[in-house]
């Protein structure tokens, strides 16, 4: 399986103990805060979350807003600020849209061929050559606007640094600082702004190209079947991102909901106090269903050899989909099928991280940066035309458990990526749920 990378949000800071926790923040304390960032892009809400397990509030810089806020303050407190578009981030800068000759794109990285330039799609900036203060080792993102013959035209600011944004930030733990404390400042600004925020999102509400290239082709075409006949009893997931994906659940589920878990196997990831009515599992293996004790009805179904779902219409309030959507190779079909069998106000929640089984996986999942990921699973809502409300979370910088099997190379818990939308009824509103 191809990893990647998050403490459970229990006790003291990292390296603290119970018995060391203090009351309020100060220059002396070290502190795990949670950052929120919340914006919006037109047509879903979207919030990135960051945890920071281990800031030296004496030296570490967090944004002047909220560091202003939180001093003297006790542990659990939260405080928020709305940023104008360009004030958390820098604004859109003369020059940042630019305009290439067509060859200049192309240099291949590790070994690997370079990919075509497709407009909405992101490329790390050293994937240039020949462009004036561009460097191969430069890996910050740029987007693609425009493919010519013989031009491309290009955007190198940053894809949130013309959105308004609230920034939130939650104190989870404190402790007091060591002695002597030393090492390198924490800037908390680009923690919460690189590698990703804002790449979820279409450019001027264009739709990204994600469907050149065959998109949903895979490395092993042969039948699912033939890879999914022997069980397989492993957890895709780390111990800390399943909790937070059961906590999500939770959340989102309404009370005595009917649950369709859709391509799952022998867990189903739902919270051990779930309400819920009852859940019908739909997988590939009979023998993983069987050891689910959470399904009330068990079904093997091959989504990629058939999209339509033996289920009635309506028969759901809520469609769950935990680390699969990625291996869909018909996912306008099966989106569009997962519309039918939920009743008007259900809820569609769909769950991955960056883990996989590479020779299943569509070959635009292996492409894409893991925020692109989120626009991609966003577009197979948008194009059913049937769900409305759509949002995103993202969850990243948790440790990972110490007796995690990947504890001695990832330090970090795998990230969590979420999309959900409700299912809008013939007149094309959405009822409450839940």
């Amino acid at each position: 399986m191809t990893d990647s990378h998050h403490n459970n949000g229990q006790g003291a800071c990292a390296g603290g103990s119970d018995d060391a926790v203090l009351r309020l923040t100060s220059d002396n304390a070290l502190a795990r805060i949670r950052f929120d960032l919340q914006w919006q892009c037109g047509y879903a809400s979207h919030c990135d979350t960051y945890v920071a397990p281990r800031l030296d509030l004496r030296r570490d810089l967090l944004p002047p807003a909220i560091a202003a806020q939180i001093m003297e303050r006790p542990m659990g407190c939260r405080t928020s600020h709305r940023f104008g578009a360009g004030e958390l981030f820098s604004p859109t800068q003369a020059g940042a849209c630019r305009e290439i000759p067509a060859q200049c794109f192309g240099r291949g990285f590790a070994g690997h061929a370079a990919p075509r330039p497709r407009v909405g799609r992101f490329y790390p900036r050293g994937i240039l050559s020949g462009v004036d203060g561009i460097f191969e080792a430069d890996r910050r993102p740029l987007r693609i606007v425009d493919v010519g013959t013989e031009q491309l035209q290009l955007d190198l600011s940053h894809p949130l640094a013309d959105k308004p944004l609230v920034l939130s930030a939650t104190v989870e733990a404190l402790r007091p600082a060591d002695e002597g404390r030393g090492g390198p400042c924490i800037e908390v600004q680009p923690l919460l702004s690189e590698n990703g925020p804002g790449m979820q999102a279409r450019r001027n509400r264009t739709p990204t190209d994600f469907w050149s290239d065959l998109p949903f082709s895979r490395a092993d075409p042969r039948p699912d079947g033939l890879f999914y006949d022997q069980p397989r009893f492993v957890d895709h997931l780390d111990r800390i991102a399943i909790e937070q994906i059961r906590n999500l659940y939770g959340r989102l589920l309404p009370a005595r909901a009917r649950v369709l878990d859709l391509m799952t196997a022998w867990h189903s990831h739902l919270p051990l106090t779930s309400s819920v009515q009852s859940v019908t599992g739909l997988g590939m293996n009979r023998e993983e269903l069987d050891a689910n004790p959470v399904l009330s009805d068990r079904v093997v179904h091959d989504l990629n050899c058939d999209s339509r779902l033996p289920c009635a219409d309506a028969a759901f309030d809520a469609v769950i989909c935990t680390v699969s959507v990625e291996y869909l190779t018909e996912p306008f079909g099966v989106f569009r099928e997962l519309a039918r069998v939920l009743a008007p106000g259900g809820v569609l929640i769909v769950t991955f991280s960056n883990r996989w089984f590479p020779p299943k996986v569509i070959r635009i999942w292996r492409e894409l940066h893991e925020f692109e990921r989120i626009g991609l699973v966003l577009e197979y809502f948008m194009e059913s035309g049937l769900f409305d409300a759509l949002n995103t979370w993202t969850l990243r910088g948790l440790p990972r458990p110490v007796d995690d099997a990947y504890a001695a190379r990832l330090a970090l818990s795998d990230p969590i990526f979420a999309v959900w939308g409700n299912r809008i009824d013939d007149a094309g509103t959405t009822r409450a749920s839940g």
